[in-house]
């Protein structure tokens, strides 16, 4: 399991500002109530990594290899 804590405060070291949030709308029609946002000083062009997902997990899975790929470290 993905420790969410030590993954937000890694990139926050790293220059990024990480968002998740969950919307009780989309929770009650149970259409991806969870949302992750990063941005920051290591993206270019105020490039954003985000997604919408059915939980925290899925968002992580989809988020965390599109940081590696410009470089970042995530913890396992």
């Amino acid at each position: 399991m993905v420790d969410v804590t030590r993954v937000m405060e890694s990139l926050a070291e790293q220059g990024v500002t990480v968002l998740f949030k969950t919307d009780a709308e989309r929770m009650r029609d149970g259409t991806k109530p969870w949302t992750f946002v990063a941005s920051g000083a290591p993206f270019r062009d105020d490039l954003l990594v985000r997604t919408d997902a059915v939980s925290v997990e899925a968002c992580l899975e989809v988020c965390l290899p599109r940081l590696r790929e410009y470089g970042l470290v995530i913890p396992d």
